[in-house]
């Protein structure tokens, strides 16, 4: 049986004869469901009509991205550690090229997800590499496709194999996340943040939104609330959702003058 997935977030459902009715998250106000209506692939189609491309970012970080473009678009990031290879966030796209090469990489020693946009089939990703799968447990709920490699971690933060740390920020979504990794930017420190600090147009700056696609601001209560998460870290680089989304250098002032940009235009009369 296939494990369908959606074709508008990208989130694997468990295998079953026919896909599911609706999915609950593109029913939620922080997605959508398409002016088409709902609909779903497998995995056959999907690697039959997409490939995953591959790009060094800086050294130890490899971006892994599937083209042509699907479901929400973002790409996930590969950090390479002296105890392993971890992986942030997921993709729907598992092909035999992205297999063989993250085999001869080393493997992974984790995967760990930023919310639940970004879930794509990470159940398959666990199983075929056996490692955990890191997820906050504010998103339980979101997490449609049960399995054990599932961890649920809770409080501010989770350390990860190679010194880094899943930081809580909820805002985006209950359970949101961001990882740091203390080696990026050449030891200075990267955050990768998929969209819960948003990367904006100008690589110099960020937003804060509980739904993007449906133009819902968070308040400054969520917006404080994220820049006390990442506050006792120290980074020069943000790492956003998608391949060009990057402040290269300053992000951690970058954040610091978002969040305060935010909280003016939130809080004037």
């Amino acid at each position: 049986m296939p494990a369908f997935i959606c074709t508008a977030c990208g989130v694997q459902y468990p295998p079953a004869e026919a896909p599911p009715d609706s999915c609950p998250i593109c029913q939620d106000e922080r997605q959508y469901i398409p002016p088409a209506g709902q609909q779903w692939t497998t995995p056959a189609r999907l690697a039959a009509a997409h490939r995953n491309a591959w790009h060094q970012h800086e050294p130890g970080l490899l971006g892994i991205g599937t083209t042509p473009a699907f479901a929400i678009g973002q790409r996930a990031l590969l950090i390479r550690t002296a105890e392993g290879n971890v992986l942030w966030d997921g993709l729907s796209l598992l092909d035999d090229a992205t297999v063989a090469l993250l085999r001869a990489l080393g493997g992974l020693a984790a995967i760990a997800i930023s919310h639940p946009h970004y879930y794509g089939n990470m159940v398959e990703w666990a199983q075929t590499f056996g490692c955990p799968l890191w997820l906050q447990a504010g998103d339980r709920h979101w997490a449609v496709r049960p399995d054990p490699a599932i961890c649920f971690w809770s409080g501010a933060t989770q350390a990860l194999p190679g010194g880094l740390t899943l930081i809580h920020a909820p805002g985006h979504f209950d359970g949101a996340a961001m990882l740091h990794w203390p080696g990026g930017a050449e030891g200075r420190g990267a955050l990768l943040s998929g969209d819960i600090v948003q990367v904006a147009a100008d690589r110099r700056t960020a937003g804060f939104m509980r739904s993007y696609p449906n133009w819902i601001p968070l308040g400054p209560a969520a917006v404080r609330r994220i820049g006390d998460a990442v506050a006792p870290f120290a980074f020069d680089r943000v790492y956003g959702a998608w391949w060009d989304r990057v402040i290269e250098t300053d992000g951690k002032a970058a954040v610091e003058r978002s969040v305060a940009r935010a909280l003016h235009w939130l809080e004037a009369p």
